[in-house]
């Protein structure tokens, strides 16, 4: 979940990201029962306060036994978002294909807190799909005409997914990446409700981080002083891993094919979603093993 237009970030020119110490673990490689394969990854994660305040984690575990693509989505729960390996608790949402949904095409949660509501967000393979809860825990898909799970794509083979929510000018903006022509590109829609979505826009693609169907994975977006806006945008997993940081003063262009006056520069990492708690930023990411999760202290500095 994400908590924006903090106060207390003062600049005129782009600040950049710094991790503040070494981070702590706050989830692993989890017991899938049936479903455990050695080669399981987690991957695409968000993390937000349930209505007991206390810390939910949803992960994207892929190379299972599930059958199809191999994805579903686990659960774990935290006390605090400071605590150290969080407690795991199983299995949270599996693909149904009666709806419409990729078997084992899960991945890549997101949650937003709207008036009492919860709200995820999720890929299932092909589409963008939602689910809505009270207690910010058990959550319930909410279906369309069909029924159907899947609010909006980019064509059959764009497989859209990598959904996050940003509350922008009083309309709720939600980023996804896709490859309709197998070139990786971060797209953005609209709405008012949750539910009616507009048209997608193309608000970053190509430049620095490449062109490649991968290279627009994970967007984040954040807005930590009004008017200023960070997307993130990952290239790669694992040891290697590498996540752009880009700037813009308007959140659906974050420079198409050419980037200068938008790249900041990179960070060794894949897939961060930043938290700001109690005043205090965090940021999430992968372990390099994609064996679990960590997070770590931040803050916004003068690029070095």
């Amino acid at each position: 979940m994400l908590f924006a237009c903090a106060s207390g970030v003062r600049a005129e020119k782009p600040l950049f990201p710094k991790i503040v110490g070494d981070g702590w673990p706050i989830a692993g490689n989890p017991d899938l029962g049936g479903f455990t394969d050695a080669k399981q990854e987690v991957t695409g994660f968000a993390l937000w306060p349930a209505a007991d305040d206390s810390w939910q984690l949803w992960a994207t575990i892929r190379k299972t036994r599930i059958g199809g693509q191999g994805n579903l989505l686990h659960r774990w729960e935290g006390a605090a978002l400071t605590a150290r390996d969080w407690k795991p608790l199983g299995v949270s949402l599996l693909a149904e294909p009666r709806l419409g949904e990729l078997p084992g095409g899960l991945q890549s949660p997101f949650v937003v807190r709207a008036g009492a509501r919860f709200v995820l967000f999720y890929g299932d393979g092909r589409h963008i799909g939602s689910a809505t809860s009270d207690d910010g825990k058990a959550f319930t898909r909410r279906l369309l005409a069909g029924p159907r799970s899947g609010l909006f794509d980019e064509g059959p083979k764009g497989n859209a997914r990598d959904p996050m929510l940003l509350r922008i000018g009083g309309r709720w903006h939600c980023y996804y990446t896709a490859h309709p022509t197998r070139r990786g590109t971060v797209f953005c829609r609209t709405s008012e409700d949750l539910l009616a979505w507009g048209e997608s826009r193309v608000v970053a693609t190509g430049g620095q981080a490449g062109a490649g169907p991968n290279a627009a994975e994970c967007p984040f977006v954040v807005e930590p002083q009004p008017g200023q806006f960070y997307l993130f945008r990952t290239q790669r997993y694992g040891a290697d891993a590498q996540t752009s940081v880009y700037h813009s003063r308007d959140p659906l262009d974050f420079g198409i094919n050419d980037d200068p006056g938008h790249f900041l520069g990179t960070l060794p990492l894949a897939a961060p979603e930043l938290v700001q708690h109690k005043g205090q930023w965090f940021i999430a990411s992968l372990s390099p093993t994609l064996k679990g999760i960590r997070i770590a202290r931040m803050e916004w500095a003068a690029k070095e």
